[in-house]
């Protein structure tokens, strides 16, 4: 009975989760990816030189996997807690009919799972059918003739299945711890409730500021005083970086409507102050997601320019023996700054789309005062420019000190056209962002203005 219960709530609330499985099938094909990336390479016509400098790179490869399942851990903890928001009214109503929260709890579960296993299905086959878009960038970097080969790694496919069913089993179980804990008041006002932002206690504004700039200033300093160090500690030095710049974040979006009201003439013009409400309502959580998606930024941009280094830049500079030496780690480099950098733009189109169905109501209300639709419209840019513009400005600062480390190297090794080489992953970085922001706009907006929305309906 709970599971067809749970089916049919799926079915009728195809609006809520079109979100979640949208993220959830991105985060397969992710993992899928990261885990197959070397099938593509090996599927190509390599020489046995090539083929060896791969397989003593196996090192490298895992632990940029290690990378890749957090990353998808990040991404499937974001979608559950957007959906447990959005369903939390409907599980209080069970609640108000006398259902027991472990029976909710079920059907929260239940509902993870249908929706988990067809999203997973739907992220290996679309993985497996970029297969060929994969191998064109092994082609480009190794100089071998590229075809149109689908690759189907089924260890990879396992592999995702297994981490995917671990991190979804560990994020609905505290979705049902969390709805056991909830009153049914707060479950029925939880679609509603802004985040509080906190602005004073252990970690003040200020404070917050000062934690943030000193956690970043550790990493840019092993960045560039211990290369060898920061190489090493890879991995806890990007958590630092993301705990830093979240707290960066959060200080800003604290701060910043303070400041704008102290300009009544511009806060007050047009929509901007509904903007800045919007912003402000979810400091916490929008400050840590904008973090995650900053250093992935950073972290795409330095690897791309790493890839494209000591690929192309050793071709061009005629160090042919060096250049097949360091194929691989260019290989390495491309394919992952790719898929970080569209990652990190698609995780900031779908907050933005999960903070759009949330905000339903709060857009009706200002259609029933009578607010034009191109103000509603300019409210949608303001709000979603400042969630792309921030993650943007301040990775763009990390890159500084990350690309002074890769520009190191590159020199050393010969690389040439190394600025040409910046410039163009710059200005690919800012055209694929402008690119996302633009499509989110339009589709928030869409969801947002084209009619009045279905106020308190929920599915029992």
């Amino acid at each position: 009975m709970y599971l067809k219960l749970a089916l049919r709530n799926v079915r009728r609330s195809l609006r809520d989760y079109s979100v979640y499985f949208a993220t959830l099938a991105f985060a397969g094909c992710l993992l899928y990816a990261f885990t197959t990336s070397g099938d593509y390479l090996l599927s190509m016509d390599l020489t046995e030189k090539q083929r060896s400098i791969w397989e003593s790179s196996s090192g490298v490869m895992e632990a940029f996997s290690v990378f890749s399942v957090v990353v998808f851990a990040f991404l499937i903890g974001y979608a559950n807690r957007f959906i447990l928001r959005r369903r939390s009214r409907e599980f209080g109503l069970y609640g108000l009919m006398g259902m027991d929260p472990r029976r909710i709890s079920r059907i929260l579960a239940y509902e993870g799972c249908a929706v988990g296993a067809v999203a997973l299905a739907t992220g290996i086959i679309v993985g497996a059918a970029l297969s060929p878009l994969f191998g064109a960038v092994a082609s480009f970097v190794f100089q071998i003739p590229w075809s149109c080969v689908f690759v189907f790694s089924p260890d990879a496919a396992r592999w995702t299945a297994i981490c995917f069913a671990i991190i979804m089993a560990l994020a609905t179980a505290a979705g049902m711890r969390d709805v056991r804990k909830r009153t049914l008041g707060q479950l029925m006002s939880a679609d509603r409730s802004p985040d509080a932002p906190r602005r004073s206690g252990f970690f003040a504004p200020r404070l917050q500021l000062a934690l943030g700039l000193l956690l970043c200033g550790l990493v840019w300093a092993v960045c560039i005083f211990q290369p060898v160090q920061f190489i090493v500690w890879i991995l806890p030095l990007g958590v630092i970086a993301v705990l830093g710049t979240a707290m960066v974040f959060r200080w800003r979006a604290l701060t910043w409507p303070n400041r704008a009201r102290k300009h009544p003439d511009s806060y007050w013009r047009g929509l901007r102050f509904f903007a800045i409400r919007q912003v402000e309502s979810r400091v916490s959580s929008s400050a840590n997601a904008m973090a995650c998606t900053c250093v992935l930024l950073a972290c795409g941009v330095c690897m791309m320019v790493a890839g494209l280094a000591f690929s192309v830049g050793m071709r061009t500079a005629d160090f042919l023996d060096s250049y097949e030496a360091f194929a691989t780690i260019g290989y390495v480099g491309i394919f992952y700054g790719m898929t970080f950098l569209v990652a990190a733009a698609a995780v900031l189109a779908l907050q933005q789309l999960s903070d759009a169905a949330d905000s339903l109501r709060r857009f009706d209300t200002l259609k029933q005062l009578g607010c034009s639709t191109e103000m509603m419209r300019s409210a949608v840019r303001r709000q979603t420019g400042a969630y792309f513009a921030m993650p943007l400005a301040f990775s763009l600062v990390h890159d500084v000190f990350g690309l002074a480390l890769v520009g190191f190297v590159a020199f050393m090794l010969g690389s040439a056209h190394y600025f040409v080489i910046v410039a163009a992953v710059i200005g690919i970085t800012l055209a694929l962002v402008f690119t996302y922001y633009l499509i989110t706009v339009h589709q928030c907006a869409k969801m947002l203005l084209a009619g009045p929305s279905r106020l308190g309906q929920a599915p029992v």
